[in-house]
Formats: C-alpha cells, structure tokens, sequence
C-alpha cells in the first residue's frame, strides 16, 4: 500500500478531509471525502465553499440492508405504475455507470430547514451514529430508530454503496465507502465533487494545487481499487 493511501487513512481516523479522483475513462470528478461520523457545520461550509458540488453521504450495504434503505430508482419502478412517466425516467443511459447509487434524501427531525450547515452536519453525524449501531443489532431496531429520529424528504442525499464493494462499480461511493473501512470508522462517507469556475468539475491537476495548497492527501481511484481488491490494508 502507498504511503500516500497510507497517510490518507490516517487523517480520515483523524477527521481530516482527503480528495479521491475516480478515473479518467469514468467521472473526471475529485471529491472531498471524510468519515461522516466526523463531520462538523466546519466541514459543511468547506465543501459547499471550497467544492460546490452536491453533498451526499454514503451507506454501506451492510447499513442499508440492516436499516432498509432503498434505491431511489427502484422506488420509482415500484411506483411507475400509478405515476407511469418514472417509467420513461429509468436512468439506464448513463455513460459512465450502470445503476445510479442515488438513495432518499433524509432530515435529522431536530432540524429547522435542514439545509444549513449545522443542520446538515447534524443530521449526518447523527447518522452516522445510527448507522455504527445499526451494524450490531438487528430485528428491526435500526429501522425503527431511522424512523424515529429522521424524515424524508429532506437536505442530505443518501447514496447507496454496493454490495461487492469495488468489484463491479468503482464510483465515488464505493471509493469513499472502502476508505472507511480500510480506516477503521464507520463505513459512510460524505463527499462532495470539486467545481471549477468555468461550469464542469475541477480539472485533477487544479484538484492536485489544491490539494498541496491546503495540505490535503491526494488520492487516485486506482490505488484505492489496488488496495482494497489485494487486502493490503487487512494486514
């Protein structure tokens, strides 16, 4: 394992933010990347300043099945018929994946708006916390509890990660998801992709500026997938 990736993981046990550049041949995109049990308003504002993309937060599968989370497109098949134009909506022509990884979006319910940057960072970290205990219990407690304490529609997109982590999709999700594993946290992550002033995403070399700038690990997704798919960080 680089001594990058190496550092990278330290810094997310630490709470620090990394960047992930997913591939030249899919995205072109690099997100911002933390453990979302360790997001602050501090965190919130950064992103939404210094990346500008849209904030979203990862579920493991593990975390997804436990707590019952669904896929936003699967909702819609399962409605189609009584609102029959989500059929013609089926993201199927999508030129970098197969299946889009978009959830529900959720509200912490001891939020006003939702949308400001404390009430993002609450009711993130606040599922993060649900989603640690959710990896231990099971007969239905965390679905319960996600019901008790959060609502939908709401100001953080969920983004679901898949079952065979880095196997078969190598976006955004997974890359983050695998992170925090190799880490050793919680296994979600929110992310947010890198805009540059001219319309499209941050090119990766002004990422990389950034990146030294700021004293930020840099990382690409191919060494992630190396890592992960090799069990380097298992060791």
């Amino acid at each position: 394992m680089s001594e990058t990736l190496l550092r990278a993981l330290q810094d997310l046990r630490e709470g620090r933010i990394v960047l992930v550049y997913d591939a030249d041949d899919r995205e072109r995109e690099t997100d911002m990347v933390i453990p979302s049990e360790m997001v602050t308003p501090a965190t919130i504002r950064m992103m939404r300043k210094d990346a500008g993309g849209l904030i979203c937060t990862t579920v493991h599968n593990d975390i997804r099945e436990n707590i019952g989370i669904p896929y936003l497109a699967d909702i819609f098949s399962d409605i189609s018929d009584r609102y029959p134009v989500l059929s013609k909506l089926t993201p199927d022509d999508i030129p970098y994946d197969a299946k889009s990884a978009f959830s529900i979006t959720i509200n912490h319910r001891k939020t006003f708006t939702g949308i400001t940057d404390n009430d993002r960072a609450l009711t993130i970290s606040e599922f993060a916390k649900l989603s640690r205990a959710a990896l231990s219990t099971a007969n239905g407690w965390a679905k319960d509890e996600f019901g008790k304490h959060f609502r939908a529609p709401g100001h953080v997109y969920l983004l679901n990660a898949r079952k065979d982590l880095l196997v078969t999709r190598t976006g955004h999700t997974e890359l983050a998801t695998a992170l925090m594993v190799m880490a050793g946290v919680t296994p979600t992550a929110t992310i947010c992709e890198m805009m540059g002033d001219d319309g499209n995403s941050l090119p990766k070399e002004s990422a990389q500026k950034y990146a030294t700038k700021h004293d930020i690990r840099f990382l690409e997704g191919r060494e992630i997938v190396k890592a992960w798919r090799s069990g380097e960080w298992s060791r």
